[in-house]
């Protein structure tokens, strides 16, 4: 089969800069606060949907299979199949590749697909040799081998903990970090540095440009946290991010010769967005809207 496939409508969070320390939202909570406002518009319930499928590069460990935890926690009920897939960077456009390929299959019709990631949770993670003094101190049945194991503790392995985020960019086969994979493809294809620091200042005036004109009012869910602060608009743009202010960062990857800095590179960023996808069957059946 090879049925046709409609987008009907979508929703995101606004993206939030990670600031060196746990964002306000957990992964699951940025993705169920734009599901259920998206849902909201929609003229079918949500058990009605065939299955949720999110894309996630970090879920925190109280919820791996998080399109599971999300799905329920919207409301989908327990017969609606709710999973996750990881692509790294490219999660979220996995998630809407699978649900296109189960329209097109007639394995479903109606799906809820997008992505999520609440980077700036991204934990911090002890060495192995700290995780080995945990498990001998634990296994310590006297006071004196628990005093024997203690003062074999090491300080500073205590508060040297290993960035998860870090780890987790590293590719484990080659050693190098994704930073660097982009200095080796800048030099690869001869991408100069001034390339790079004007596509990220254009890439800052066009945010600036919608957020002035609206463009984002239609797809952004506002968000409040715990103590009722409002999350409304993509955090991350600066309006002093122009071709000559970023050309007086230093690279951060590659320090002595390299072109990529904090200012021509993506943040850690914390978001979710949304997509409704649809068969032809679907949408005559709910009479859905077409984007």
């Amino acid at each position: 089969m090879n049925q046709p496939i409609f987008v009907v409508d979508g929703a995101r969070t606004p993206f939030l800069k990670a600031r060196n320390r746990p964002g306000p939202f957990s992964a699951s909570d940025l993705a169920v606060q734009a599901g259920r406002a998206l849902l909201m518009r929609m003229p079918f319930a949500a058990d009605a949907l065939d299955e949720v499928i999110l894309g996630c590069a970090s879920p925190s460990p109280d919820e791996v299979n998080i399109g599971r935890v999300v799905a329920l926690r919207m409301g989908c009920g327990e017969k609606v199949p709710g999973w996750t897939v990881m692509r790294n960077c490219a999660s979220g456009m996995q998630a809407l590749d699978s649900a296109m390929t189960n329209i097109r299959l007639g394995r479903s019709h109606l799906v809820l697909a997008g992505g999520v990631d609440a980077l700036s949770r991204a934990p911090l993670l002890y060495s192995e040799r700290m995780v080995l003094w945990f498990a001998n101190f634990n296994a310590a049945r006297t006071l004196g081998q628990k005093a024997g194991a203690f003062l074999k503790l090491r300080p500073t392995e205590l508060l040297t903990p290993i960035i998860g985020i870090m780890k987790g960019l590293t590719d484990p086969m080659v050693g190098l970090l994704m930073g660097q994979t982009a200095e080796n493809l800048a030099f690869r294809f001869g991408i100069t540095r001034r390339e790079m620091d004007d596509y990220a200042a254009q890439s800052h005036r066009r945010v600036l440009a919608a957020q002035k004109t609206g463009h984002f009012e239609g797809e952004i869910v506002p968000l409040f946290d715990r103590d009722g602060k409002l999350y409304a608009v993509d955090d991350g743009v600066r309006d002093d991010s122009t071709p000559e202010n970023l050309a007086k960062l230093k690279p951060f990857f590659d320090r002595k010769y390299g072109n990529v800095t904090a200012g021509n590179s993506s943040q850690i960023t914390d978001g979710a967005a949304w997509l409704v996808l649809a068969s032809e069957t679907a949408v005559a059946k709910h009479k859905l809207p077409i984007l």
